[in-house]
């Protein structure tokens, strides 16, 4: 099965954060307030999986106010962060929807996600994910984190369904 083929079996979208919705940095104003950056490309493609029915999820290590919001706009259906060990709580999201790993995309970009892209349909990873990310990855974006990739992802599950429904 080539990866449209896959593509066309997914149901849920599952992201790390940083370095994957955003480009990594992470800023703090002198009141140690941390801040982030989102594209709204991204966001875009994000809110156009839901709109059509893809089960979305935020799976983050670190744990932020700005990503609930950024969460809620979008219309994230499951959002856990603080998450030392990512995949029990992939596991428990497919198993609250009845899905298996043929049925989930998953994209990271650092070595705490090499745990899940191991195990599901489509691994993914920003253009600027580190080497042992992109070597256990089948999509690669063209883009880095917080620069796009997310939306690359999002385009191309939906149009390879779009494609198969034809």
């Amino acid at each position: 099965m080539n990866l449209s083929e896959i593509a066309s079996n997914i149901k849920l979208l599952a992201f790390d954060v940083d370095g994957v919705m955003t480009d990594g940095s992470i800023t703090y104003d002198e009141n140690g307030v941390e801040y982030k950056t989102f594209n709204a490309k991204d966001g875009h493609g994000l809110a156009k999986m839901a709109k059509n029915g893809f089960i979305t999820a935020i799976i983050t290590g670190r744990k932020n106010g700005t990503v609930d919001r950024r969460a809620t706009d979008l219309r994230v259906t499951e959002v856990f962060q603080g998450v030392k060990n990512k995949l029990p709580i992939l596991e428990a999201i497919m198993e609250k929807y009845g899905l298996d790993f043929s049925q989930v995309a998953y994209m990271g970009d650092d070595e705490p996600d090499i745990c899940i892209l191991e195990k599901v349909a489509i691994a993914a990873c920003p253009f600027d994910a580190v080497d042992k990310v992109q070597s256990v990855c089948n999509f690669k974006a063209n883009r880095c984190g917080g620069r796009g990739a997310v939306r690359e992802l999002c385009d191309f599950v939906f149009d390879s369904q779009q494609e198969s429904n034809k």
